[in-house]
């Protein structure tokens, strides 16, 4: 078995760029996520990707609506974890989705947060087992397969899917660790990078990604997605003093969630280019109440957001891509994420080499 290489002719092709997607999530209205999936598709965005994170809106009313309004961008849900969405009611919706979406959807899955999964009394128990036998049992069934399994999380037994064609629906796996990047190489079909997750990891994700490919005897190299905030704006200090608010949000909040989780940490850290000592003094900062702005430095911009004028943020998704991702998915915030999508689509456009 092997990967198509969505990444192969991207530096011609692409003018050495990755794609563009738009991260959405479910603290969105629908309806405006409807509106800027319309407004990324008109950019010529790749696809749109949405988090589903607990407690929030569920994503799969809006990635529907999403799939109604728009003809051409693929539609992602990144990600399902399989402890709160057993991986037969995965498959149940996706195939309904892919069918409203004329084809267009594509799954990432993954363990979830450990945290906020406890809050709802599930035990997080063999994440990697988890995350396997889900990918396992949601391919065969959207292959229309009957699907016997006694995995170590789960049992099924002589399950088929009623409603659904034959599916290739692509599987993303969402991955951090070094276990967990190892097996995203063996079953996946790509890798979901999460947010906080400095450009050097991808490099670091695909080589432990090729270890595990090459166990299982796959070739090629698989797509890579990378979630990242976002802001492009004329003035390149003052737009990243903007971001910050989205870094210091967003890290505060992952480095308290994956306290116990110290390879996660390692991840978001060690390969950030700044020095233990005023990491922990950001953290210690931003977690006392300071605000993002006096608390992290351009450092942090740098290692965690796409941001500044059209030109400078074209330079750092080159960055991403020599690092190996193919596809960049962007969280726009701000008064009017629209207009960043929009200057953002032109500016990746003029960099490929093709009219505003």
């Amino acid at each position: 078995m092997s990967w198509s290489d969505p990444s192969a002719g991207l530096t011609s092709e692409h003018g050495g760029l990755p794609r563009l997607a738009l991260r959405l999530h479910g603290g969105l209205h629908p309806a405006r996520c409807v509106e800027l999936a319309r407004i990324a598709e008109e950019a010529g965005f790749h696809g749109v990707w949405f988090a589903e994170n607990l407690f929030e809106r569920g994503v799969l009313p809006a990635a529907t609506a999403c799939a109604v309004a728009t003809r051409r961008i693929r539609i992602g849900i990144g990600v399902f974890n399989p402890y709160n969405r057993h991986p037969t009611l995965m498959a149940m919706e996706m195939g309904a989705l892919d069918e409203i979406a004329g084809g267009r959807a594509v799954l990432g899955i993954g363990a979830g947060v450990p945290s906020t999964l406890r809050q709802i009394g599930c035990e997080y128990q063999r994440p990697l087992s988890a995350v396997r036998e889900a990918v396992m049992i949601v391919r065969a069934l959207l292959a229309g397969e009957e699907v016997t399994q006694h995995g170590r999380v789960f049992v099924v037994d002589r399950v088929r899917l009623g409603h659904a064609a034959p599916l290739r629906l692509p599987i993303f796996v969402a991955a951090m660790t070094e276990r967990a990047l190892h097996l995203c190489g063996e079953v996946g079909d790509g890798l979901i990078v999460g947010n906080m997750c400095p450009p050097a990891f991808t490099g670091h994700a695909l080589r432990l990604m090729q270890t595990g490919a090459e166990a299982a005897g796959r070739e090629g190299r698989p797509e890579v997605v990378k979630y990242v905030p976002c802001a492009v704006g004329e003035d390149g200090p003052a737009t990243r003093r903007v971001v910050k608010h989205a870094i210091g949000r967003m890290l505060g909040s992952y480095w308290q969630a994956y306290a116990d989780v110290p390879p996660v940490r390692s991840a978001i850290f060690d390969s950030s280019g700044i020095e233990s000592a005023q990491f922990s003094d950001a953290m210690r900062r931003l977690a006392g109440g300071d605000s993002a702005e006096a608390a992290l430095d351009d450092r942090f911009v740098a290692a965690y957001a796409v941001a500044g004028t059209a030109q400078e943020c074209v330079e750092q998704l080159r960055v991403h891509r020599r690092a190996g991702v193919t596809e960049m998915a962007v969280s726009c915030g701000g008064d009017d994420p629209g207009a960043t999508v929009r200057a953002l689509g032109e500016a990746v456009g003029a960099g490929n080499g093709r009219a505003g």
